[in-house]
C-alpha cells in the first residue's frame, strides 16, 4: 500500500500554469492571505495558488486604487487604465482556479483525478470544482458531492481554503463526505445535522492535528495542561518554516474555517485537535510525505 493520500514526487509543486489562464478578478480579501505563514506551508499546490490568487487579486486593487484617485463611473474609464470591465464579475473564478490545480496535480503525479468514496448503492466519482449554482435547490451539499463527484464553490475565501484542503487530503474528505453519506441515508435530511454529522462538520471546518513522537506531549495537550504541552517542551516543536528532523511535535491545520480565521491570527483561536503517535523517523521525512503518512496511517482505511 503506498504511503500516500496523493502519491508524492520530488516537488509536488512543480507545476505552474500561467495565472492569465484564469479569468475573472477577486476583492481585496484574498490579497490578505500570508501565502508564506507556518499554517499554510502543507497544502498542495500552494506555489500555484498563491501565484494565481494574487494575479487575480491585483486588478481588484488597481481598481480600488484608482477609485480612490479619480471618478471611474463608466467601463470606457476602466478599460484606459488596462482593467478589463468585464471581468471584474465573472463567477466561479475560485472553482476555476481549484480545478486547473487538481488538474496539474494529477498531470504532475501521472494519476487520474482522485474520486469520491462511495456508499454501497453508488459508484466513485471523479472530483471536480464547480460553481455554487449547480447545487439543487433543496438538495444537501455532501449528497451532491457524493452523487456527483462535483464540490459546489463560491468565490470567497472560506471556498478557497476548502478547496485547498480537498486538494492536499482528497482521499481523507472523501472520507468524511461518505460518512455524511452514510447518516444522510440512515437519518434523512432535517433541521439539523444530528450528532454524527455535526461532529464530522467541527472537524472539517476546525480541526488540527498534533503529531507527535513524545507521547507526553500528547496526554498533555487532552488534559488541558498548557504548560506541560506547549510550553515546557517547546525546544521539541518542530519549525513549519525549516522541518527538523529532531522535533518530536508538529501541527497540520484541517479545518478550512480555521485557515480562513488565520488570515488574521489572534489569541482566542482554538482548534478542535487529534493526536497521533509517530516513530521519531516521522520527522525525518519532508513535509509532503509527513502528510502522507499521517493520512495513510489514520485516516484511510
Amino acid at each position: 500500500m503506498p504511503a500516500s493520500d496523493l502519491p508524492t514526487k520530488p516537488d509536488s509543486n512543480a507545476c505552474i500554469e500561467p495565472p492569465s489562464k484564469i479569468e475573472g478578478t477577486l476583492d481585496n480579501s484574498f490579497a490578505e492571505i500570508d501565502w508564506q505563514a507556518p499554517w499554510l506551508l502543507h497544502i498542495t499546490q500552494r506555489h500555484y495558488l498563491s501565484t494565481t490568487i494574487e494575479h487575480l487579486s491585483r486588478p481588484s486593487q488597481q481598481m480600488n486604487n484608482l477609485s480612490e484617485s479619480s471618478s471611474l463611473d463608466n467601463a470606457e474609464s476602466l478599460d484606459t487604465h488596462g482593467i478589463n470591465a468585464c471581468n471584474i464579475s465573472t463567477p466561479d473564478t475560485i472553482a476555476n482556479v481549484l480545478k486547473t490545480a487538481m488538474q496539474q496535480q494529477a498531470n504532475h503525479l501521472e494519476q487520474p483525478l482522485p474520486q469520491t468514496k462511495p456508499t454501497h448503492n453508488q459508484t466513485p466519482q471523479t472530483l471536480q470544482f464547480v460553481s455554487q449554482n449547480a447545487l439543487p435547490d433543496g438538495e444537501a451539499y455532501e449528497s451532491f458531492i457524493g452523487s456527483t463527484g462535483n464540490i459546489p464553490t463560491r468565490d470567497n475565501l472560506h471556498d478557497l481554503f476548502n478547496g485547498s484542503i480537498w486538494l492536499t487530503f482528497p482521499k481523507t474528505k472523501a472520507l468524511l463526505n461518505h460518512y455524511h453519506m452514510l447518516e444522510i441515508e440512515q437519518q434523512g435530511v432535517g433541521a439539523s445535522r444530528g450528532r454524527v454529522r455535526d461532529t464530522i462538520t467541527v472537524f472539517d471546518e476546525n480541526g488540527a492535528v498534533l503529531v507527535t513522537a513524545n507521547p507526553s506531549i500528547g496526554e498533555a495537550l487532552i488534559g488541558f495542561d498548557w504548560q506541560g504541552s506547549l510550553v515546557q517542551p517547546r525546544t521539541q516543536w518542530d519549525d513549519p518554516t525549516s522541518p527538523s528532523p529532531n522535533a518530536q511535535a508538529v501541527v497540520y491545520i484541517f479545518g478550512h474555517a480555521l485557515l480562513e480565521q488565520l488570515i488574521t491570527p489572534r489569541k482566542p483561536l482554538c482548534a478542535h485537535s487529534v493526536v497521533i503517535s509517530v516513530g521519531q523517523d516521522f520527522f525525518a521525512l519532508s513535509t509532503q510525505q509527513r502528510i502522507a503518512f499521517w493520512i495513510i496511517n489514520w485516516l484511510i482505511i
